[in-house]
């Protein structure tokens, strides 16, 4: 399997850094082949331009500016997300990604009868997210609702292919996370990317 890994995070000796390294060993120690896209270090500019704004609405949008991001979106079998929660939501240059790459053409495709939104990226077969919250479970889930697996979940993931498999892993509670915890839920991610 095709995978990229999309990571987000601006510091190298992050825990989440450490899960991606994690995440692309683990995948490549078991035969696939991995496109890791470190956003930060690529220096991805997450503000939209002004003429992929003016072009958005429609079928005809400027992929210019991002057209090897699209290039590969368009390609892979997989994609695994991985990435801090901050403010119960993806921090603003992964934010930036979905907003520039996740465009029209590209994920999605506009049906001129109605307007409705046809998904493009069938070539997806996995979709996964290794995340992180500050936050404790029930904080998230009960005081949030749970805001950024829906957007991930419900928003992106039906615009890949109908029978897409997915995950969703997450260390809730790392600010007051141990190093017991970390090294648990660096296995469960392990053992969970060895079944891919």
């Amino acid at each position: 399997m095709l995978v990229q890994v999309v990571y987000c995070h601006p510091l190298r000796d992050s825990y989440d850094h450490a899960l991606f390294r994690t995440i692309v060993e683990t995948l490549e120690s078991n035969g696939h082949n991995v496109v890791a896209t470190d956003l930060y270090r690529e220096g991805f500019q997450p503000a939209m331009t002004e003429s992929e704004r003016r072009s958005y609405m429609g079928n005809d949008y400027d992929t210019t500016a991002i057209a090897d991001y699209a290039k590969t979106l368009r390609q892979v079998d997989g994609l695994i997300l991985c990435f801090p929660h901050w403010w119960f939501s993806m921090p603003a240059v992964l934010k930036g990604w979905v907003d520039r790459v996740w465009g029209p053409g590209i994920a999605f495709t506009y049906d001129r009868k109605d307007n409705h939104l046809e998904p493009a990226l069938r070539n997806i077969k996995l979709f996964g997210v290794v995340t992180s919250y500050g936050s404790s479970w029930s904080i998230v889930h009960f005081f949030a609702g749970n805001a950024g697996y829906k957007i991930l979940m419900r928003g992106m993931k039906p615009l890949c292919s109908r029978d897409v498999r997915s995950f969703y892993l997450a260390h809730y509670n790392m600010d007051r996370s141990t190093e017991r915890s970390r090294h648990m839920f660096m296995e469960k991610v392990r053992r969970r990317l060895v079944r891919i």
